[in-house]
């Protein structure tokens, strides 16, 4: 019987530990969120045509109260060919200070973040139309891009606090 007892609260203490640790994280991403200063993490890409994509370079969506920075990598169908001045360069790569910037949580506790690029330029080929961020209560995400000439894709992958600039 005492083994039953103490099997009881070692497993109680446990529940209790992890619940307190997901209320630690749900609170730091809530933080995040409210904040508009995190960094999404890329892991996998889905592209629209083909398979998963495990991501093995350091891929991210930054985002600042003022800023958002992308360095994504893009698989799928383009329907205006690259410019003279970047044949190469086919990734989701810009820095943008002006964009419209909303989120909602949901009613699971999770946030949906929508991020609009205000600054359009009519003659480059990879011009974003819109990222959409669905964050879970724990960090996970995903990030799906949906662009002007490209298919959509989206990413898996999960945020973290944005660290200091040096």
């Amino acid at each position: 019987m005492l083994i039953a007892v103490v099997c009881s609260v070692n497993s109680t203490h446990a529940q209790n530990s992890r619940k307190e640790k997901q209320a630690a994280k749900a609170a730091e991403v809530k933080n995040m969120i409210d904040n508009s200063s995190y960094v999404f993490k890329a892991n996998y890409a889905l592209p629209q045509r083909g398979g998963q994509k495990v991501l093995t370079s350091d891929y991210d969506l930054r985002v600042v109260k003022d800023t958002v920075i992308a360095f994504l990598p893009y698989y799928g169908r383009a329907y205006v060919a690259p410019n003279d001045l970047y044949p190469t360069d086919g990734g989701i790569k810009f820095k943008t200070t002006n964009f419209a910037y909303s989120s909602k949580q949901k009613k699971n506790g999770s946030w949906e973040i929508a991020i609009r690029p205000k600054d359009k330029n009519i003659t480059d080929w990879r011009d974003v139309q819109q990222l959409i961020l669905d964050i879970s209560t724990n960090g996970y995400a995903s990030l799906q891009v949906v662009s002007t000439n490209r298919d959509p894709i989206s990413f898996e992958g999960y945020i973290e606090a944005t660290k200091p600039q040096k």
